[in-house]
């Protein structure tokens, strides 16, 4: 696959690194990592109603935009780069994913419309807090009661959980285990029995909460796609996740490598800029290396996760080019996270700079919907599951 950037495409990178050199600045970043709320909702309304990036792949039918999850990447690409604390992430890349896959046109119509006009954030619930992000990590239940649905359970790493308004959660049918009878439901914050705290953590700019639900009655109206069919349809959402989160990663890798050559060139030592020393270029070298090559895999899972949106040739490859580029992302970022570190000296851990946020961002996301080691065990069974086809 051949890959470059449309006319159009540019013209959305370049605006969005504009206005996020703005808006995301360490003032502001820092001012966002003190509330509990984690961004400012005047800075979210902007960027709903003037730069309507909260639509950018909705269809033109549900209010959106219309374009594909390329552009997406591309401005994921440069919120990493600004650290910009929003609820992008967990209202676009999960919520309005998941919509698009598994939602009926009622569901679509409404919810994606009021993404779109509205404002309104979402996120997803489906891990009950173990180290794992396949099938067994919902542990939330549900039965049926009528037409109705039933919920219990506790969810952990909830993007956003305290604050979204509208939340999609995963559980599995009493009973069940693995893959079978996991459902997903649409479930409105103020729902009576969901319940939400804030759950502090190392990266401070990106906010998370646990969820708990306690005998949650849904309608059948709430139930996304068929009763206890629902896991192929999240395993799909959390890879476009993971496609998206992997961009953010490049993102970081880049303004870390940028960070690093200033700093490198205006620090003298011995009489002489220390980037002038060899050590120092050949330690920036593989950093550019890296983020190149993160670079590569990111756009190529792009391209296949548009495609699996689209019901496309490729959508078969999206959970290899997913675990490819968030494994190697993932690697990538802590590894130009720790060196941009040991570069800066010891003032590269201290408050006054911003190597640190990158770094905390680093370690958490790496270990967002899979760290690199899981990735590769589960590139490893895919793979081996088509020699047993094949």
């Amino acid at each position: 696959m051949e890959f470059a950037f449309t006319e159009e495409q540019e013209m959305i990178r370049d605006t969005a690194a504009a206005f996020l050199a703005e808006v995301s600045t360490s003032e502001a970043i820092r001012q966002a990592m003190a509330t509990e709320r984690g961004y400012d909702a005047e800075l979210w309304q902007r960027i709903c109603g003037e730069m309507y990036w909260q639509a950018i792949h909705v269809p033109e039918a549900y209010g959106g935009m219309g374009l594909g999850y390329v552009e997406v990447v591309a401005m994921m690409e440069q919120m990493g780069r600004y650290l910009l604390c929003s609820p992008f992430f967990s209202t676009v890349c999960l919520a309005s994913n998941a919509l698009l896959v598994l939602g009926n046109e009622e569901q679509k119509s409404q919810w994606l419309g009021k993404l779109c006009t509205e404002g309104l954030t979402a996120t997803v619930a489906f891990n009950g807090g173990v180290n794992r992000w396949d099938a067994q990590c919902v542990t939330a239940t549900y039965r049926r009661d009528g037409d109705a649905f039933l919920l219990n359970g506790d969810y952990r790493y909830v993007i956003d959980g305290h604050t979204s308004d509208l939340i999609i959660v995963a559980a599995r049918e009493e009973g069940t285990s693995g893959e079978q009878g996991v459902s997903l439901f649409l479930v409105p914050a103020d729902t009576e029995g969901v319940s939400s705290s804030w759950l502090p953590t190392m990266d401070q700019a990106r906010k998370q909460a646990s969820l708990q639900l306690v005998d949650v009655a849904l309608s059948a109206g709430a139930l996304m796609g068929e009763a206890g069919n629902g896991w192929p349809a999240l395993a799909t959402v959390i890879d476009l996740a993971s496609v998206a989160l992997a961009a953010e990663q490049v993102g970081g890798c880049q303004q870390l490598l940028d960070m690093t050559v200033d700093y490198t060139t205006e620090r003298v030592q011995f009489n002489r800029p220390i980037a002038s020393f060899q050590a120092v270029k050949h330690k920036a070298a593989d950093m550019m290396l890296q983020t190149e090559v993160a670079r590569s895999g990111v756009y190529y899972a792009a391209c296949v996760a548009q495609e699996a949106l689209a019901g496309g040739e490729l959508a078969s490859e999206l959970p290899e080019a997913a675990s490819v580029a968030k494994s190697y992302c993932s690697d990538a970022y802590f590894a130009i996270a720790g060196d941009a570190l040991q570069l800066f000296g010891g003032v590269g851990f201290t408050w006054e700079y911003d190597v640190h946020l990158y770094f905390k961002r680093a370690k958490s996301s790496e270990h967002l919907l899979g760290n690199g080691a899981a990735h590769r065990e589960r590139l490893a069974t895919l793979l081996l599951d088509k020699e047993d086809v094949a």
